[in-house]
Protein backbone atom coordinates (compact mmCIF):
# COMPACT_ATOMS: atom_id res chain seq x y z
CA UNK A 1 0.00 0.00 0.00
CA UNK A 2 1.28 3.78 -0.76
CA UNK A 3 2.82 5.43 2.13
CA UNK A 4 -0.04 8.26 1.65
CA UNK A 5 -3.22 5.94 1.90
CA UNK A 6 -1.66 3.77 4.69
CA UNK A 7 -1.05 7.20 6.82
CA UNK A 8 -4.50 8.41 5.88
CA UNK A 9 -6.02 5.06 7.41
CA UNK A 10 -3.75 5.31 10.33
CA UNK A 11 -5.03 9.35 10.91
CA UNK A 12 -8.74 7.75 10.34
CA UNK A 13 -8.35 4.88 13.26
CA UNK A 14 -6.35 7.41 15.76
CA UNK A 15 -9.18 9.27 15.47
CA UNK A 16 -12.15 6.41 15.85
CA UNK A 17 -9.89 5.33 18.68
CA UNK A 18 -9.36 8.55 20.46
CA UNK A 19 -13.03 8.99 20.93
CA UNK A 20 -12.63 6.31 23.69
CA UNK A 21 -16.27 5.18 23.72
CA UNK A 22 -15.38 2.09 23.54
CA UNK A 23 -12.15 -0.73 24.20
CA UNK A 24 -9.49 0.03 21.62
CA UNK A 25 -9.35 -3.22 20.62
CA UNK A 26 -13.12 -3.73 19.83
CA UNK A 27 -12.14 -0.77 17.80
CA UNK A 28 -9.60 -1.96 16.00
CA UNK A 29 -11.09 -5.13 14.71
CA UNK A 30 -13.92 -3.14 13.89
CA UNK A 31 -12.06 -0.83 11.44
CA UNK A 32 -10.27 -4.56 9.57
CA UNK A 33 -13.87 -5.29 9.16
CA UNK A 34 -14.86 -2.71 7.45
CA UNK A 35 -11.47 -2.48 5.47
CA UNK A 36 -10.90 -6.26 3.96
CA UNK A 37 -8.48 -4.75 1.45
CA UNK A 38 -5.77 -3.84 4.08
CA UNK A 39 -3.54 -7.07 4.36
CA UNK A 40 -1.61 -8.71 7.20
CA UNK A 41 1.37 -5.89 6.83
CA UNK A 42 -1.14 -3.20 7.07
CA UNK A 43 -3.16 -4.24 9.59
CA UNK A 44 -0.27 -5.01 11.93
CA UNK A 45 1.42 -1.42 10.98
CA UNK A 46 -2.12 0.41 12.24
CA UNK A 47 -2.97 -1.57 15.46
CA UNK A 48 1.00 -0.58 16.64
CA UNK A 49 0.37 2.91 15.63
CA UNK A 50 -2.87 3.36 17.22
CA UNK A 51 -1.35 1.43 20.83
CA UNK A 52 1.84 4.15 20.28
CA UNK A 53 -0.51 6.49 20.28
CA UNK A 54 -2.30 5.45 23.71
CA UNK A 55 0.92 4.61 25.05
CA UNK A 56 2.28 7.82 24.66
CA UNK A 57 -0.95 10.30 24.69
CA UNK A 58 0.51 13.34 26.68
CA UNK A 59 4.01 13.02 24.65
CA UNK A 60 2.52 13.14 21.37
CA UNK A 61 -0.18 15.71 22.12
CA UNK A 62 2.68 17.94 23.12
CA UNK A 63 4.63 17.53 20.16
CA UNK A 64 1.35 17.79 17.77
CA UNK A 65 1.01 21.43 19.21
CA UNK A 66 3.38 22.76 17.36
CA UNK A 67 2.22 21.19 13.57
CA UNK A 68 -0.44 22.07 11.77
CA UNK A 69 -3.26 20.06 10.29
CA UNK A 70 -5.69 17.74 11.46
CA UNK A 71 -4.94 17.04 15.16
CA UNK A 72 -5.53 13.06 14.56
CA UNK A 73 -2.97 12.94 11.14
CA UNK A 74 -0.40 14.71 13.89
CA UNK A 75 -0.36 12.05 16.36
CA UNK A 76 -0.45 9.49 13.31
CA UNK A 77 2.64 10.86 11.91
CA UNK A 78 4.08 10.89 15.12
CA UNK A 79 3.46 7.07 15.85
CA UNK A 80 3.42 5.62 12.73
CA UNK A 81 5.13 1.85 13.29
CA UNK A 82 6.42 2.25 9.92
CA UNK A 83 10.64 3.13 8.70
CA UNK A 84 11.68 6.37 8.25
CA UNK A 85 11.56 6.58 4.59
CA UNK A 86 8.58 4.92 4.30
CA UNK A 87 7.62 7.73 6.81
CA UNK A 88 8.82 10.18 4.77
CA UNK A 89 7.21 9.17 1.95
CA UNK A 90 3.78 9.84 3.58
CA UNK A 91 4.86 13.38 4.16
CA UNK A 92 3.79 17.14 3.11
CA UNK A 93 7.24 19.63 3.15
CA UNK A 94 6.00 21.24 6.20
CA UNK A 95 5.51 18.17 8.04
CA UNK A 96 8.79 17.32 6.94
CA UNK A 97 10.39 19.80 8.72
CA UNK A 98 7.85 19.70 11.54
CA UNK A 99 8.42 16.04 12.17
CA UNK A 100 12.18 17.05 12.02
CA UNK A 101 12.00 19.51 14.44
CA UNK A 102 9.84 17.19 16.95
CA UNK A 103 12.58 14.49 16.88
CA UNK A 104 14.69 17.27 18.56
CA UNK A 105 13.38 17.51 21.69
CA UNK A 106 15.16 15.52 24.78
CA UNK A 107 13.72 14.41 27.71
CA UNK A 108 14.89 17.29 29.59
CA UNK A 109 12.43 19.18 28.30
CA UNK A 110 9.46 17.11 29.60
CA UNK A 111 7.41 17.63 32.17
CA UNK A 112 6.72 14.12 34.11
CA UNK A 113 3.61 13.44 32.41
CA UNK A 114 5.38 13.76 28.86
CA UNK A 115 7.89 10.80 30.24
CA UNK A 116 5.42 8.69 32.20
CA UNK A 117 2.27 9.23 30.02
CA UNK A 118 -0.04 8.57 32.92
CA UNK A 119 -3.00 10.32 33.85
CA UNK A 120 -2.48 12.55 36.91
CA UNK A 121 -4.23 10.59 40.01
CA UNK A 122 -2.65 7.31 38.53
CA UNK A 123 0.52 8.26 38.49
CA UNK A 124 0.30 10.12 42.10
CA UNK A 125 -1.08 6.90 43.52
CA UNK A 126 1.24 4.54 42.03
CA UNK A 127 4.31 6.94 43.10
CA UNK A 128 2.92 7.10 46.79
CA UNK A 129 2.63 3.60 47.14
CA UNK A 130 5.93 2.27 45.32
CA UNK A 131 8.05 5.08 45.95
CA UNK A 132 10.03 7.54 42.82
CA UNK A 133 12.24 5.43 41.61
CA UNK A 134 10.30 2.12 41.16
CA UNK A 135 7.37 4.19 39.93
CA UNK A 136 9.96 5.55 37.00
CA UNK A 137 10.74 1.93 36.44
CA UNK A 138 7.14 0.73 36.19
CA UNK A 139 5.99 3.38 34.05
CA UNK A 140 9.17 2.60 31.80
CA UNK A 141 7.65 -0.77 31.46
CA UNK A 142 4.23 0.52 30.47
CA UNK A 143 5.07 2.03 27.61
CA UNK A 144 6.46 -1.54 26.38
CA UNK A 145 3.89 -3.99 24.67
CA UNK A 146 3.18 -7.20 26.40
CA UNK A 147 4.89 -10.37 25.80
CA UNK A 148 2.71 -13.29 23.63
CA UNK A 149 2.48 -15.92 26.58
CA UNK A 150 0.35 -19.48 26.36
CA UNK A 151 -1.06 -21.95 28.02
CA UNK A 152 -0.17 -25.80 27.52
CA UNK A 153 -3.35 -27.62 27.80
CA UNK A 154 -1.86 -30.63 29.74
CA UNK A 155 -4.75 -32.75 29.05
CA UNK A 156 -3.57 -32.71 25.62
CA UNK A 157 0.02 -32.52 25.35
CA UNK A 158 3.39 -31.56 27.16
CA UNK A 159 5.08 -28.04 27.36
CA UNK A 160 8.83 -29.66 25.83
CA UNK A 161 6.96 -31.25 22.56
CA UNK A 162 4.77 -27.65 22.39
CA UNK A 163 7.74 -26.02 22.62
CA UNK A 164 9.32 -28.05 19.93
CA UNK A 165 6.87 -28.21 17.40
CA UNK A 166 7.08 -24.16 17.58
CA UNK A 167 10.74 -23.99 17.08
CA UNK A 168 10.01 -25.99 13.85
CA UNK A 169 8.10 -23.24 12.62
CA UNK A 170 10.49 -21.14 12.99
CA UNK A 171 9.27 -19.42 16.34
CA UNK A 172 11.22 -17.85 19.16
CA UNK A 173 9.47 -20.26 22.39
CA UNK A 174 10.57 -20.74 25.20
CA UNK A 175 9.33 -22.08 28.95
CA UNK A 176 7.74 -18.79 31.05
CA UNK A 177 10.31 -18.09 34.23
CA UNK A 178 7.68 -19.65 37.03
CA UNK A 179 4.55 -21.22 35.19
CA UNK A 180 4.87 -25.05 34.85
CA UNK A 181 2.41 -24.75 31.65
CA UNK A 182 3.60 -21.27 29.89
CA UNK A 183 5.25 -20.87 27.08
CA UNK A 184 6.65 -17.32 26.33
CA UNK A 185 6.62 -16.84 22.22
CA UNK A 186 8.41 -13.55 20.50
CA UNK A 187 6.72 -11.92 17.98
CA UNK A 188 2.93 -12.33 17.03
CA UNK A 189 2.32 -15.34 14.61
CA UNK A 190 -1.19 -16.09 13.83
CA UNK A 191 -2.03 -18.66 16.13
CA UNK A 192 -5.21 -19.25 15.10
CA UNK A 193 -4.06 -20.89 12.06
CA UNK A 194 -1.80 -23.46 13.54
CA UNK A 195 -2.67 -26.76 14.44
CA UNK A 196 -1.70 -26.82 17.88
CA UNK A 197 -4.05 -24.25 18.72
CA UNK A 198 -7.04 -25.76 16.36
CA UNK A 199 -6.42 -29.11 18.20
CA UNK A 200 -6.87 -27.36 21.50
CA UNK A 201 -3.14 -27.84 22.84
CA UNK A 202 -2.22 -24.18 23.30
CA UNK A 203 -4.37 -20.88 24.79
CA UNK A 204 -3.33 -17.65 24.84
CA UNK A 205 -3.02 -16.61 28.76
CA UNK A 206 -0.63 -14.18 30.57
CA UNK A 207 1.27 -15.92 33.10
CA UNK A 208 -0.34 -14.31 35.94
CA UNK A 209 -3.65 -15.71 35.14
CA UNK A 210 -1.86 -19.13 34.66
CA UNK A 211 -0.69 -18.58 38.67
CA UNK A 212 -4.18 -17.97 40.02
CA UNK A 213 -5.47 -21.59 38.64
CA UNK A 214 -2.39 -22.43 40.50
CA UNK A 215 -3.31 -21.02 43.63
CA UNK A 216 -6.94 -22.50 43.48
CA UNK A 217 -4.83 -26.02 43.76
CA UNK A 218 -8.46 -27.60 41.91
CA UNK A 219 -7.91 -31.30 42.31
CA UNK A 220 -9.59 -34.56 40.41
CA UNK A 221 -13.35 -34.83 41.78
CA UNK A 222 -13.75 -31.96 43.41
CA UNK A 223 -16.76 -29.35 43.04
CA UNK A 224 -15.27 -25.83 41.80
CA UNK A 225 -16.42 -22.44 40.89
CA UNK A 226 -14.95 -20.10 38.85
CA UNK A 227 -17.34 -16.74 39.99
CA UNK A 228 -16.24 -14.45 37.38
CA UNK A 229 -15.31 -17.01 34.65
CA UNK A 230 -15.74 -14.04 31.68
CA UNK A 231 -14.91 -15.46 28.25
CA UNK A 232 -13.11 -19.06 30.22
CA UNK A 233 -9.67 -18.65 30.19
CA UNK A 234 -8.60 -19.61 34.26
CA UNK A 235 -11.58 -22.00 33.52
CA UNK A 236 -10.01 -23.81 30.96
CA UNK A 237 -6.67 -24.03 33.13
CA UNK A 238 -8.84 -25.14 35.90
CA UNK A 239 -10.58 -28.33 34.25
CA UNK A 240 -7.09 -29.57 32.66
CA UNK A 241 -5.33 -29.20 36.90
CA UNK A 242 -8.91 -31.37 37.21
CA UNK A 243 -7.97 -34.09 34.99
CA UNK A 244 -11.41 -33.35 33.77
CA UNK A 245 -13.13 -34.81 36.72
CA UNK A 246 -15.22 -33.44 39.14
CA UNK A 247 -17.51 -30.37 38.38
CA UNK A 248 -16.45 -27.37 37.36
CA UNK A 249 -19.11 -24.19 37.50
CA UNK A 250 -18.16 -21.29 35.10
CA UNK A 251 -20.34 -18.08 36.52
CA UNK A 252 -21.27 -15.14 35.12
CA UNK A 253 -23.23 -12.48 34.89
CA UNK A 254 -22.57 -11.66 31.16
CA UNK A 255 -24.14 -14.25 28.72
CA UNK A 256 -22.40 -12.77 25.98
CA UNK A 257 -18.78 -13.26 27.55
CA UNK A 258 -19.98 -16.84 28.38
CA UNK A 259 -20.79 -17.46 24.77
CA UNK A 260 -16.68 -16.76 24.26
CA UNK A 261 -16.57 -19.87 25.87
CA UNK A 262 -17.51 -22.29 24.06
CA UNK A 263 -15.32 -22.64 21.06
CA UNK A 264 -12.54 -22.86 23.20
CA UNK A 265 -14.22 -25.53 25.52
CA UNK A 266 -14.94 -27.59 22.33
CA UNK A 267 -10.86 -27.40 21.28
CA UNK A 268 -9.72 -27.90 24.73
CA UNK A 269 -11.27 -31.91 25.43
CA UNK A 270 -12.98 -30.63 29.00
CA UNK A 271 -16.19 -32.19 29.74
CA UNK A 272 -16.43 -31.17 33.25
CA UNK A 273 -17.02 -27.50 32.68
CA UNK A 274 -20.55 -25.91 33.03
CA UNK A 275 -21.47 -22.55 32.45
CA UNK A 276 -24.04 -21.03 33.85
CA UNK A 277 -25.15 -16.97 33.44
CA UNK A 278 -26.46 -15.24 36.35
CA UNK A 279 -28.18 -12.56 37.00
CA UNK A 280 -26.13 -11.17 39.85
CA UNK A 281 -24.00 -13.06 42.93
CA UNK A 282 -27.00 -13.48 44.62
CA UNK A 283 -28.95 -15.55 42.16
CA UNK A 284 -30.43 -18.51 42.99
CA UNK A 285 -28.24 -20.64 41.61
CA UNK A 286 -25.37 -19.28 44.02
CA UNK A 287 -27.41 -19.84 46.90
CA UNK A 288 -28.26 -23.87 45.86
CA UNK A 289 -24.86 -24.28 46.20
CA UNK A 290 -23.97 -22.54 49.31
CA UNK A 291 -21.35 -24.49 51.39
CA UNK A 292 -21.59 -26.95 48.83
CA UNK A 293 -17.89 -25.90 46.92
CA UNK A 294 -14.55 -27.20 47.65
CA UNK A 295 -13.14 -24.23 45.95
CA UNK A 296 -13.92 -20.80 44.56
CA UNK A 297 -12.04 -18.46 42.31
CA UNK A 298 -13.05 -14.81 42.20
CA UNK A 299 -11.13 -13.06 38.98
CA UNK A 300 -13.11 -10.33 40.17
CA UNK A 301 -14.05 -7.16 37.86
CA UNK A 302 -11.75 -4.50 39.09
CA UNK A 303 -10.46 -1.40 36.68
CA UNK A 304 -7.54 -3.42 34.52
CA UNK A 305 -5.18 -1.41 35.27
CA UNK A 306 -2.37 -4.38 35.60
CA UNK A 307 -3.29 -5.17 31.66
CA UNK A 308 -1.68 -1.36 30.59
CA UNK A 309 1.05 -2.75 28.86
CA UNK A 310 -1.87 -5.00 26.66
CA UNK A 311 -4.86 -2.34 27.03
CA UNK A 312 -3.26 1.33 26.94
CA UNK A 313 -6.29 2.63 26.57
CA UNK A 314 -7.42 1.92 29.91
CA UNK A 315 -5.94 4.44 31.49
CA UNK A 316 -7.78 7.16 29.49
CA UNK A 317 -11.00 5.28 30.16
CA UNK A 318 -10.59 4.80 33.84
CA UNK A 319 -10.74 7.39 36.44
CA UNK A 320 -10.43 7.68 40.79
CA UNK A 321 -14.36 7.65 40.61
CA UNK A 322 -14.93 4.36 38.29
CA UNK A 323 -12.68 2.70 40.60
CA UNK A 324 -14.28 3.70 44.03
CA UNK A 325 -17.45 2.56 42.08
CA UNK A 326 -15.58 -0.85 41.62
CA UNK A 327 -14.36 -1.28 45.05
CA UNK A 328 -17.76 -1.55 46.55
CA UNK A 329 -18.33 -4.01 43.66
CA UNK A 330 -15.60 -6.82 44.06
CA UNK A 331 -16.67 -6.62 48.49
CA UNK A 332 -20.15 -7.63 47.52
CA UNK A 333 -18.43 -10.29 44.88
CA UNK A 334 -16.17 -11.58 47.09
CA UNK A 335 -18.50 -11.90 50.31
CA UNK A 336 -20.94 -13.78 48.01
CA UNK A 337 -18.72 -15.85 46.31
CA UNK A 338 -17.32 -17.08 50.15
CA UNK A 339 -21.15 -18.32 50.94
CA UNK A 340 -20.34 -21.40 48.39
CA UNK A 341 -17.55 -22.68 49.96
CA UNK A 342 -17.62 -25.25 52.38
CA UNK A 343 -15.55 -26.27 55.21
CA UNK A 344 -12.24 -27.13 54.92
CA UNK A 345 -12.79 -25.31 51.31
CA UNK A 346 -10.22 -22.68 49.58
CA UNK A 347 -10.93 -19.09 48.44
CA UNK A 348 -8.85 -16.99 46.07
CA UNK A 349 -9.68 -14.01 45.30
CA UNK A 350 -7.56 -11.91 42.48
CA UNK A 351 -7.75 -9.02 40.14
CA UNK A 352 -5.77 -7.54 37.55
CA UNK A 353 -5.04 -4.20 39.17
CA UNK A 354 -1.98 -2.63 40.60
CA UNK A 355 -3.98 -0.24 43.39
CA UNK A 356 -4.07 -1.45 46.79
CA UNK A 357 -7.33 0.25 47.10
CA UNK A 358 -8.93 -2.83 44.57
CA UNK A 359 -6.77 -5.31 46.40
CA UNK A 360 -4.96 -5.62 49.70
CA UNK A 361 -8.19 -3.19 50.77
CA UNK A 362 -10.45 -5.53 49.75
CA UNK A 363 -8.35 -8.05 51.14
CA UNK A 364 -8.11 -7.13 54.78
CA UNK A 365 -11.68 -5.24 54.85
CA UNK A 366 -12.75 -9.52 54.17
CA UNK A 367 -10.34 -11.12 56.61
CA UNK A 368 -11.72 -8.80 59.52
CA UNK A 369 -15.48 -9.22 58.46
CA UNK A 370 -15.00 -12.86 58.06
CA UNK A 371 -12.67 -14.66 61.00
CA UNK A 372 -13.83 -18.46 59.62
CA UNK A 373 -11.66 -17.69 56.69
CA UNK A 374 -7.97 -18.16 57.04
CA UNK A 375 -5.84 -16.46 55.54
CA UNK A 376 -3.40 -18.53 53.73
CA UNK A 377 0.35 -17.20 52.71
CA UNK A 378 0.56 -17.43 49.04
CA UNK A 379 4.69 -17.86 48.59
CA UNK A 380 4.16 -20.98 50.86
CA UNK A 381 1.44 -22.48 48.37
CA UNK A 382 3.43 -21.67 45.09
CA UNK A 383 6.60 -23.21 46.91
CA UNK A 384 4.03 -26.13 47.61
CA UNK A 385 3.14 -26.04 43.82
CA UNK A 386 6.66 -26.31 42.81
CA UNK A 387 7.07 -22.78 41.43
CA UNK A 388 10.59 -21.76 41.79
CA UNK A 389 11.33 -18.28 42.95
CA UNK A 390 7.88 -18.34 44.57
CA UNK A 391 9.56 -15.55 46.94
CA UNK A 392 10.00 -13.33 44.41
CA UNK A 393 6.05 -13.12 43.76
CA UNK A 394 4.86 -12.25 46.80
CA UNK A 395 3.92 -8.96 49.03
CA UNK A 396 6.38 -7.22 50.89
CA UNK A 397 5.91 -7.78 54.64
CA UNK A 398 4.78 -4.14 55.80
CA UNK A 399 1.89 -2.55 57.95
CA UNK A 400 1.45 -5.67 59.77
CA UNK A 401 0.82 -7.81 56.95
CA UNK A 402 3.14 -10.99 56.96
CA UNK A 403 5.87 -11.13 53.93
CA UNK A 404 4.60 -13.24 51.21
CA UNK A 405 0.58 -13.51 52.39
CA UNK A 406 -0.65 -11.77 48.74
CA UNK A 407 0.49 -12.42 45.50
CA UNK A 408 1.86 -9.04 43.73
CA UNK A 409 2.84 -9.52 40.19
CA UNK A 410 4.47 -5.76 38.61
CA UNK A 411 5.27 -5.76 34.60
CA UNK A 412 8.59 -3.92 35.49
CA UNK A 413 9.84 -6.68 38.35
CA UNK A 414 8.43 -9.93 36.49
CA UNK A 415 7.31 -9.10 33.01
CA UNK A 416 3.98 -10.33 33.72
CA UNK A 417 0.67 -8.18 34.04
CA UNK A 418 -0.30 -6.53 37.20
CA UNK A 419 -1.69 -9.00 39.05
CA UNK A 420 -3.10 -9.44 43.08
CA UNK A 421 -4.18 -12.34 44.86
CA UNK A 422 -5.43 -13.81 48.23
CA UNK A 423 -6.10 -16.58 49.39
CA UNK A 424 -8.56 -18.03 52.53
CA UNK A 425 -9.08 -21.93 53.81
CA UNK A 426 -12.80 -21.80 55.21
CA UNK A 427 -12.57 -23.25 58.95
Amino acid sequence: MHPKALLDHATALVGQVLRLDHPADAVVSRYFREHRELGSRERATLTETVYSVLRRKPYYELLARSGSGARERRLAILALAAPADFVQAALKPQEKEWLADCRQVSDEQLMPIHRHNLPNWLAGALEQQLGAERFRQLADSLLQGAPLDLRVNTLKAKRADVIQALTEQQLQAEATRFSPWGVRLRGRPALMHMDLFKDGAIEVQDEGSQLLALLLDARRGEMVADFCAGAGGKTLALGAEMRNTGRLYAFDVSAHRLDKLKPRLARSGLSNVHPAAIAHERDDRIKRLSGKIDRVLVDAPCSGLGTLRRNPDLKWRQSEQTVQEMTARQSAILASAARLVKSGGRLVYATCSMLPQENEHIAEAFSQAHPGFRPLNVVELLAQRKVEQAEVLGSPGQGGIEAGRYLRLWPDLHDMDGFFAAVWQKD
